[in-house]
């Protein structure tokens, strides 16, 4: 949505800035308060507002994207996102101490991005060579960061403090920042675009179900996210969390 410009050679300072931000900042919740959520009046308001954007902008939008647009080429686009995303997964890979994983992401990002043209095609699947997804985020969590507050962020939606820095560091980690050109750079958002709106259409019943149809959606969409974050980071700590996106009576069909 909006062009950020980074120089390299000062990447290094403002990252270690932001990392000593994450550690001061992220609040740690009184014993037996969960989810920890002091920011609630405000994040109900941005969480007004991102309903009517999704309203507004986004389904619509992301509705005409898929009629407009044959499956194979949403595919390649969102191929695309996801392969020039991997340099950024393969930092936090290396700094988790996720070796292994790095070296998956490396083979995926090699392999898609000459024999699958550029990313376009997805040929490490059929190598059974899937993406390690990661991010920042998971980072600090991995360096013992506290997740924070619950806060939702305008037009990105539910977060917490540790994510939230871990989103902006990210913009920073990421190698592709600095060795794509101009142009390149615009088709890169432009497939990032793509990508979003292709899963927001395929998700469009679940989503919707959620902002639409439930009684409280602020409420809702804070448990799910809430949730699906902590089963993906294995975060057991005094509770059992499972994926959401799971279908809990899927066992007895």
């Amino acid at each position: 949505m909006f062009d950020i410009f980074i120089r390299p050679v000062k990447g290094g300072k403002i990252i270690g800035c932001l990392m000593l931000v994450a550690l001061s900042a992220c609040s740690v919740a009184p014993d037996g308060v969960s989810p920890h959520d002091p920011y609630e009046k405000l994040n109900r308001k941005t969480h007004a507002f991102n309903k009517a954007v999704d309203r507004s902008v986004v389904r619509p939008v992301a509705k005409t994207y898929d009629a407009v647009l044959p499956d194979p080429v949403e595919d390649g686009i969102s191929n695309v996102a996801s392969n020039l995303s991997l340099p950024g997964k393969i930092v936090n890979n290396i700094l988790q101490g996720d070796f292994q994983g790095a070296g998956q992401n490396t083979v995926r990002f090699v392999l898609n991005s000459t024999f699958g043209l550029g990313g376009l095609l997805d040929p490490s699947s059929e190598f059974d060579l899937p993406e390690v997804d990661t991010d920042f985020g998971e980072t600090l969590h991995t360096w013992g960061v506290p997740e924070g507050a619950y806060i939702e962020l305008p037009i990105l939606g539910p977060s917490t403090e540790r994510d939230a820095v871990g989103e902006v560091v990210d913009i920073f980690l990421d190698p592709m920042g600095y060795v794509l050109g101009t142009p390149e750079a615009s088709y890169r958002r432009g497939a990032r675009v793509g990508e979003l709106l292709q899963k927001r259409h395929s998700l469009g019943d679940q989503i919707d179900e959620v902002l639409y149809e439930s009684a409280d959606s602020y409420a809702q969409s804070q448990l799910i996210f809430l949730q699906n974050r902590r089963f993906e980071l294995e975060d057991t700590t005094g509770e059992d969390y499972i994926d959401p996106y799971i279908d809990p009576y899927e066992d007895f069909e």
